[in-house]
């Protein structure tokens, strides 16, 4: 007789409930919540209710429901992320202070890209990303860049499992992905136009540890009409290096980013 399958403790629901949120969307309804954690509407209601009240999940006033500002507290606290974030804040500062635009930094998480901190630029293109969101990779310049320098069978990994399409000029096609990424390696830079957001467009750069490993990706979030390399490059890489001297002099964490064993990719 074949052993029946245990049921999901109250813990395994909560996880479920916050992993939900672990995919594309920042905001969720009710429902989707309890799709992507496989419960029933009356279980999710209840937990998902406890969990806003408590702040680890926030309702907005169109009834739907994000990642609550305790429970990014606690995890902005893991050594990882707390010490990259305290070294990249005077970069991303002298960043902003140059170009005015969006500022993000970003490491890899399961696949995706993990934003860990942002500066929002007041003149520059809206953007809806949060710290503590995931990205696509493959339609992002920090996600480029950490794919690029990834070890080459996480690449084709992430390259394999599909390129779904978020805009027009999203990139698709996995030769086209790979001669794209294959240029990132070679020119030091990542450059999106149109494809994650219309109207926006970034420019990413690797942020590298002592023994030259790419650990995080800095980038500036720019119009697509003022995008100009000329203009948004030079300071980019002039804090993403700075900012590597800082990594290799004072961080001593280093992040599990890979689910195969960690080693730059050629």
């Amino acid at each position: 007789m074949a052993e029946r399958a245990r049921p999901m403790s109250v813990a395994g629901k909560v996880m479920a409930i916050l992993n939900a949120f672990a995919q594309d969307d920042v905001r969720l309804n009710l429902s989707e919540i309890c799709r992507r954690a496989g419960l029933p509407l009356a279980t999710g209601h209840r937990l998902v209710g406890e969990l806003a009240a408590g702040g680890f999940l926030e309702r907005v006033p169109d009834g739907t429901y994000r990642i609550g500002t305790r429970l990014w507290r606690i995890g902005s606290q893991a050594p990882a992320v707390t010490g990259l974030r305290e070294l990249a804040l005077p970069h991303m500062e002298d960043l902003y202070e140059a170009t005015h635009d969006n500022v993000q930094l970003a490491v890899l998480r399961e696949d995706r890209v993990l934003v860990v901190e942002r500066l929002r630029g007041t003149r520059s293109v809206p953007v809806v990303t949060q710290v503590g969101a995931t990205l696509p990779l493959h339609t992002t310049g920090v996600g480029k860049v950490l794919l690029a320098f990834a070890p080459p069978e996480y690449r084709e990994r992430v390259i394999a499992a599909g390129l779904a399409r978020h805009a027009a000029r999203t990139i698709t096609d996995a030769d086209e992905m790979r001669r794209c990424l294959e240029q990132v390696r070679r020119s030091g830079y990542a450059l999106t136009r149109d494809e994650m957001t219309l109207g926006a467009s970034s420019v990413g750069a690797p942020v590298r540890d002592g023994t030259g490993e790419v650990v995080a990706a800095l980038s500036l979030v720019a119009r697509t009409r003022s995008a100009d390399l000329r203009r948004l490059l030079p300071p980019l890489t002039t804090a993403a290096r700075a900012l590597s001297r800082d990594v290799e002099r004072h961080w001593r964490a280093r992040p599990e980013t890979f689910s195969t064993e960690r080693k730059t990719g050629a």
